[in-house]
């Protein structure tokens, strides 16, 4: 009896207690987020698909009619439907569809190739279906890239910093069982993403892209010329064609330069949102930028030390396919409750793979780094302030001294070396050929070391580490102009070989052994039926 009067009190004293812990939650939901959700909820996934000591096995089961008419229409980006294994557990019902951007349009392009840059949204046709809880899965091509490692190495770097980035892994992929190639496994930016890195924070993603390639539904181009409502054709755009601080070309806010309060004036930026923002939203981001301008209050309007990292790796290997250049795309942009973040995209153009004519490799492996950023002014607060450039430098002396010269890159390389090399001799779509990835492989560790050098001595003082500085005194510059970077792969906006690839478009003597690149024949009547 006694026993009893007991237990209803307790019983009714934790109702009262849930009722208050609900009650808190609702008042005091953001304090509670950061407190037990801001910092990331650990994923399966991270062990399952993104291990690196063993790459993934991905076989699509696609219907043969299903795949051709997904890779006739590939410009329009539309999700198809197939079955998929990854590392022998089979998930049904998956959208799968081509994705890229110049890539894309360049591939569609070309005859001789379709082997496209793939999607996998696990809960495309099934909410509540995840690939070991991760929504949406990459698998980068290795477009004009002939190393296969380019943005491997670049996502490890930001691993090792601890930067918020995708995690990474190789995939050995197959359709209805025949391997067609080896892509980079990329971790999609979308909810799983966000989980993973921001826990329960009810933040607000964006892709700003005013290069939009692809030609999709909503991408503005639809003439497929590749530029947002234009034809611009094979052209190369204006210099200032991300809007930089010469000018705003076709920017819509993606190269995140404050201009106004006018949210039409940042247009690029609201195209380009993955979660459900609007007006009340869009004002937060537009008055974080504001105060980025102008220098004030910098840690409550960005994630001073995420992106100070991002600075270190992005600068380090010198992406010019991105806010470093002159396209302000290739980046996402996260807010959460007024603050700034950048999330790194697309490096598979980074260590000089954007072909720029009339410069040598030495102009890549001294890319100043006081001074990386020629398409905003975003960054420009955290570097003229001493403590965040000390930080930064900081990390760059991380990448240097430790990643680098430390052994962490070796380690990396050789491991991956070791993953892919058959895979790519074997690869019946690649877009070069075994001995030129053989080559290009090569000529990266070498880049990645003397840009080490470059950028020590840009952080000791020795050589010049703004552009102005360089120009007036190019003496103490590492000597580079031996270096045919072309080698490891490259992309000409104006385009000299067919689609703009690298070696392969121009040099390759016409015999490949796959349908994957310039000189290639597509095989016919030999796709692997769906068991």
């Amino acid at each position: 009896m006694i026993a009893n009067k007991y237990i209803t009190k307790i019983i009714a004293i934790l109702m009262v207690v849930a009722v208050l812990l609900c009650f808190a939650a609702m008042v005091y939901s953001d304090e509670l987020t950061e407190a037990m959700g801001g910092s990331g909820v650990s994923m399966e996934y991270e062990d399952e698909l993104f291990n690196t000591d063993e790459i993934i096995s991905i076989d699509i089961l696609m219907d043969e009619e299903e795949w051709e008419t997904m890779l006739s229409n590939a410009l329009s980006e539309e999700y198809y439907e197939c079955d998929v294994v990854v590392n022998g557990v089979t998930f049904k019902n998956v959208g799968i569809r081509p994705k890229g951007n110049t890539s894309l349009s360049n591939i569609a392009m070309d005859p001789d190739t379709d082997r496209y840059s793939l999607k996998l949204e696990f809960d495309h046709y099934d909410s509540s279906q995840t690939c070991f809880g991760l929504d949406k899965l990459i698998l980068n091509n290795n477009y004009a890239d002939a190393t296969n490692m380019k943005e491997a190495i670049v996502y490890d770097m930001y691993k090792y910093l601890g930067a918020d980035a995708s995690l990474y892994n190789y995939a050995s992929v197959s359709v209805n069982g025949e391997y067609v190639g080896v892509y980079l496994a990329l971790e999609g930016v979308e909810q799983s993403f966000m989980l993973r890195n921001y826990g329960t924070q009810d933040g607000e993603l964006y892709k700003p892209e005013n290069m939009d390639m692809g030609g999709a539904p909503g991408d503005g181009d639809v003439s497929g010329s590749g530029f947002p409502g234009g034809d611009f054709g094979n052209m190369t755009p204006p210099s200032d064609f991300g809007g930089g601080p010469g000018g705003d070309f076709g920017s819509g806010g993606a190269n995140l330069n404050y201009s106004d309060d006018d949210l039409d004036s940042y247009q690029t930026i609201w195209d380009g949102s993955i979660t459900d923002s609007g007006d009340k939203d869009h004002k937060r981001v537009v008055k974080a930028l504001k105060n980025i301008s102008e220098g004030t209050d910098l840690e409550e309007y960005l994630d001073v030390d995420n992106i100070l990292k991002y600075m270190a790796v992005h600068t380090f290997v010198v992406n010019m396919d991105s806010l470093s250049g002159s396209m302000a795309h290739n980046y996402y942009l996260y807010e959460y409750d007024g603050q700034l973040n950048i999330i790194p995209w697309d490096y598979n153009l980074s260590f000089g793979g954007m072909g720029n004519e009339g410069e040598d490799a030495t102009s890549t492996i001294n890319d100043a780094i006081d001074t990386p950023f020629s398409s905003t002014e975003f960054f420009d607060a955290l570097l003229e302030n001493e403590e965040y450039l000390e930080r930064y430098h900081e990390y760059l002396n991380m990448l240097v001294e430790e990643y680098v010269y430390g052994g962490r890159f070796d380690e990396v390389y050789n491991r991956i070396r070791s993953q892919i090399d058959e895979l790519v001799e074997t690869d019946p779509t690649a877009f070069y050929e075994y001995d030129e990835y053989l080559e290009a492989s090569d000529l990266l560790k070498e880049v990645i070391y003397l840009r080490a050098e470059s950028v020590k001595g840009q952080l000791d003082g020795s050589i010049p580490s703004t552009d102005s500085g360089q120009k007036e005194d190019s003496s103490a510059l590492i000597d580079a102009t031996g270096i045919d970077l072309k080698v490891m792969g490259s992309m000409n906006m104006g385009g000299e070989g067919e689609g703009g690839f690298g070696p392969g478009s121009e040099e390759r003597d016409g015999e490949n052994h796959g349908n994957g690149g310039p000189g290639g024949e597509k095989p016919e009547g030999d796709f692997p039926e769906r068991p």
